[in-house]
């Protein structure tokens, strides 16, 4: 079996982290998709593992303690990611008649509501994302045609 090192897995993690941040700005800027606030707070989770990750790589802990606290710091983080995007899918599923109407945006939601109240809205329910794109959208440039 194949032994690989702490830091060699946490950059392993690290890389996947700065790729899917790549892929998710280039359908933005060059896809031409506007992300809704799911789509935001799924990117602090990816933002937060990664940064788990970049720390784990450069300290690098020799003892177990120290492995043990990185791995459930980036589980939670990534936790948190499958758990918005669970979330996301399943709005994305529903019929079009049982979707949560559509909320205001996240900044605007930002600037006059407390922190607590902001997720509350997003994760209870926001119609907000692109519900009619298709299983083929990867291969439609540009998006809509």
């Amino acid at each position: 079996m194949i032994q690989h090192s702490f830091r060699s897995v946490a950059l392993a993690g690290l890389a996947f982290c700065v790729l899917m941040m790549a892929v998710a700005l280039g359908l933005e800027h060059i896809g031409g998709f506007e992300p809704c606030p799911l789509c935001i707070f799924q990117r602090v989770a990816v933002i937060a593992a990664g940064i788990v990750f970049a720390i784990a790589a450069i300290h690098s802990p020799a003892g177990r303690v120290g492995k043990v606290i990185y791995g459930l710091l980036a589980l939670i983080a990534v936790g948190t990611g499958a758990f918005i995007a669970g979330r996301h899918v399943w709005l994305q599923g529903l019929p079009a008649d049982e979707v949560p109407s559509c909320g205001p945006g996240l900044d605007y939601m930002m600037e006059i509501l407390p922190m607590q109240d902001v997720v509350s809205m997003v994760l209870t329910g926001s119609g907000s994302a692109p519900i009619s794109i298709s299983p083929c959208w990867a291969f439609r440039y540009p998006p809509g045609r």
